[in-house]
């Protein structure tokens, strides 16, 4: 426990602050703590259908009855159990081909999109390194890192528009 304290502390030690969300640690911990509950929706519910990353959930069932009542199962066992709350305004219940929004992406029943807003972001994000690159504040090396990481994240989409936006912005063929 002091080792992880030590941890803890060594980014903050303001009340109410820790670990930065990146933080490999941080992921550790999630799934340390949240293991309980996987293991109380997979085992008594019995589904194959749970998704976990971190405290993101995605639960998918033919009936919207069912995760209604099983959202309130998931609230209660969270507050009881782990004292953890679900935020109010984060729980979304859709239909498939609304598309599931999640961990930045939309899935849709035959293929998954970039969420607008994290399209943006990547937009304004690389375009400030790509300035300070053509003002030499930022090297080749550390531009082409961030750039393929970029592309990386549209391999998991559809993502040929905003790879064309890219190219376009960087000035690349």
């Amino acid at each position: 426990m002091g080792l992880i304290e030590k941890i803890v502390y060594s980014f903050h030690n303001q009340p109410g602050k820790g670990i930065p969300l990146g933080n490999l640690t941080s992921q550790l911990f999630s799934n340390i703590y949240l293991d309980e509950l996987d293991q109380f929706i997979t085992k008594r519910f019995g589904f194959q259908n749970y998704i976990r990353y971190a405290d993101d959930i995605v639960v998918i069932a033919r009936s919207k009855i069912f995760l209604e009542s099983i959202t309130i199962m998931i609230r209660d066992f969270l507050e009881s159990n782990l004292q953890l709350t679900l935020h109010p305004k984060k729980i979304v219940l859709r239909k498939w081909h609304q598309g599931v929004d999640f961990l930045g992406y939309v899935t849709f029943p035959h293929y998954t999109i970039l969420r607008t807003k994290t399209k943006r972001r990547l937009l304004k994000r690389l375009k400030i390194k790509y300035e300070k690159f053509n003002q030499g504040l930022l090297e080749n090396g550390a531009f082409e890192q961030s750039l393929q990481s970029y592309l990386g994240v549209l391999k998991h989409c559809r993502g040929y528009g905003i790879r064309q936006q890219i190219n376009n912005l960087c000035h690349r063929d």
